[in-house]
């Protein structure tokens, strides 16, 4: 049976399930209001920092990817360790001080290194909720919370991209970082008094090297964290493309970079729905019929868009329906393939989740980055790129589970949910 809020051990506060949903999702949106928030900033960083070519802006939004993905290994194993509270308010107070680093960095690579350090520091975060979720949850208990957090997690890019715009209204770019660090202090406040404990003593673990690899090797070999990792790498390639590229598709493909902010919105909006609505059928229809079923819809849309854009019907209206029902499927496949991912490993939750993130994310930084440096003033790489990452996706579904596509409830998942699962 999964756990729930009052199991935990230790003493503490017990915050209720929907508070718990909210912190976790707002630790989540650490990242997502880093990456976002900067998308209009891009020209104003540009010709600040004297950037000879206009496509090396992208890299502030990669190099904060590779920073994201530098670290997963250290902070999974100090967690399982230490215990998850300790090492998230670390991570989040280096987040803080890296986000003034970059509020002052008088160069454009020593804004990139001070974005690869936050990247770096807010890490944490995307092991840590993916492990404190699992510790609480499990099966399709577990997907309906991920799709929650995810939830609210979706909801920052529909406002992160205008609120930087309202900034800048009032300051520079660098205005922007102080607020980032601002959020930080928020979150790390709110977790330091809010959040329990939530490793059980059974599952903690020393930090002797050959345990470490042990469990890290583990993660690896197990058939379903290594394809379902290895799903989302290619899926979430498709999302670091989007959001590196936008900026530019909407202020050169399509000439409305006034508009930028109304379409990041109308994509971003329709993903935080679909993650909502996961959160109502999962239970439902299982698993894997959503996760594949997401999966095959996520390919389906993206060749149905590259058609039209080949066949030059493109404009910016059809590009935002499409765009948005191909972030529809990637919401919901990748809110249950990574409970699909994380389903076996319970006993070394926090370095498990670490391995997949390091894999998720810096083969989703590559795929990003080569398809965003594709860009040639029209929409096509791009399109030629999401389509790739859709059909890559669906293969490493279907060769990792060929025997279970859209299979329906685990007998597990049928059984009565825990109060904190149930109330959330």
């Amino acid at each position: 049976m999964p756990f729930n809020l009052h199991q935990l051990p230790g003493s503490g506060p017990r915050p209720g399930p929907r508070e718990t949903i909210a912190l976790l999702a707002g630790l989540m949106a650490l990242n997502a209001f880093a990456i976002d928030a900067m998308v209009p900033a891009l020209p104003d960083i540009g010709w600040s920092l004297h950037v000879v070519h206009e496509n090396d802006q992208q890299l502030v939004i990669v190099a904060y990817f590779v920073g994201f993905a530098s670290t997963q290994l250290i902070w999974g194993p100090l967690a399982d360790r230490f215990g998850r509270k300790p090492i998230l308010a670390a991570g989040v107070a280096l987040y803080m001080l890296f986000a003034l680093l970059c509020g002052l960095a008088g160069s454009f690579p020593l804004l990139i290194a001070g974005r690869v350090a936050m990247g770096a520091s807010a890490a944490v975060t995307r092991v840590l909720v993916v492990a404190m979720v699992r510790d609480l949850f499990e099966g399709e208990a577990m997907a309906r919370v991920m799709s929650l957090v995810f939830m609210v997690f979706m909801v920052v890019p529909v406002l992160a991209p205008s609120i930087g715009q309202v900034i800048l209204l009032f300051g520079s770019w660098r205005a922007i970082f102080l607020v980032f660090a601002g959020y930080g202090l928020l979150m790390l406040t709110w977790s330091w008094v809010r959040l329990p404990e939530t490793l059980h003593p059974e599952y903690r673990r020393s930090l002797a090297p050959d345990e470490i690899i042990s469990a890290a090797v583990e993660a690896v070999k197990e058939p379903l964290s290594r394809g379902y990792t290895l799903a989302l790498t290619a899926t979430f390639g498709a999302l670091v493309a989007y959001i590196s590229s936008i900026q530019q598709i909407v202020a050169e493909a399509f000439h409305q970079p006034h508009l930028l902010g109304l379409v990041f919105g109308a994509i971003a909006a329709p993903m935080a729905l679909a993650s909502w609505t996961n959160a109502r059928v999962v239970g439902r229809f299982g698993l894997r019929r959503v996760g594949h079923g997401a999966s095959a819809a996520f390919l389906a849309v993206a060749l149905v868009h590259l058609a039209v854009g080949v066949s030059g019907h493109e404009s910016l209206v059809t590009f935002i329906i499409l765009q948005a029902l191909t972030m529809v499927c990637f919401a919901f496949a990748s809110s249950n393939l990574s409970t699909l991912a994380m389903d076996r490993m319970a006993a070394i939750a926090g370095t498990a989740s670490s391995v997949q993130g390091v894999v998720g994310t810096i083969g989703a930084a590559i795929i990003g980055y080569a398809i965003g440096q594709a860009f040639n003033g029209t929409v096509l790489p791009f399109l030629w790129g999401m389509a790739g990452c859709a059909l890559a996706g669906s293969a490493f579904v279907v060769l990792t589970e060929p025997g279970r596509l859209f299979a329906g409830p685990t007998a597990a998942s049928e059984q009565p949910e825990p109060p904190a699962a149930a109330e959330a």
